[in-house]
């Protein structure tokens, strides 16, 4: 059985993009999910739900308005009721390469954060990311996809708060057209963005591009 090459969570063109405040080289994936067990049949031989069309970003100018940015925090857990998403976050750091690194595969219910960028609720971007699947099945963000706009994603902090956040987009790129400063690009409020692999899946390449989820802080607790 071929193992399939994964996806990456940033294109694959041969620059650097904006993660937050620090440069990220984008010209190595980061492998958000296998897709072995596809292969294999699997208990769901469904590739995960890609988002509709009219899930796509909508003009800024129309953007909900935001909360108080909260001052930095860690964030532990991240909760996202529409598609139970209940997860521990651990701190993710660049590979030598220069690339986002990926959460232990074989955690399935573990995501990760950028912890030399923005903490969730603070004024940027935040990134979270996680894997799709894993050679034993789905994994945290399996159903990604399927999230709708105005969807509630809450991130229990280290300092007690709870930072709300409110999906304004749910988009899909393929790995070569991969948006980096849309996606990792400075934010003038706070902001976190939700990434894992999609773009549907090839048995030679695997997942063909990347699911990411924009949101912006609505509230918090």
């Amino acid at each position: 059985m071929r193992k399939s090459a994964g996806c990456g969570s940033g294109g694959r063109r041969r620059r650097a993009a904006r993660l937050g405040d620090t440069a990220i080289a984008a010209v190595t994936a980061v492998a958000l999910g296998s897709g072995v067990w596809l292969l294999g049949g699997g208990t769901r031989p469904d590739t995960p739900p890609q988002p509709a069309a009219a899930e796509g970003r909508p003009d800024p100018a129309g953007a909900r308005a935001g909360a108080p940015a909260l001052p930095p925090s860690p964030p532990l857990r991240i909760r996202i009721p529409a598609i139970r998403v209940n997860a521990p976050l651990i701190g993710l750091a660049l590979t030598r390469s220069g690339s986002l690194d990926a959460p232990p595969a074989k955690e399935k219910n573990l995501a990760g954060w950028y912890e030399a960028g923005t903490t969730p609720g603070e004024t940027g971007t935040a990134i979270v990311a996680g894997h799709v699947d894993n050679t034993e099945g789905p994994a945290v963000f399996y159903d990604l996809g399927a999230l709708k706009r105005g969807a509630r994603i809450e991130v229990d902090r280290r300092d007690g708060t709870v930072a709300v956040f409110t999906v304004d987009a749910v988009e899909v790129y393929s790995a070569r057209a991969f948006p980096d400063d849309k996606v990792y690009g400075a934010a003038p409020r706070p902001e976190l963005r939700v990434i894992t692999c999609g773009g549907g899946y090839s048995r030679t390449t695997g997942y063909q591009g990347n699911v990411v989820v924009f949101a912006h802080l609505t509230g918090s607790r």
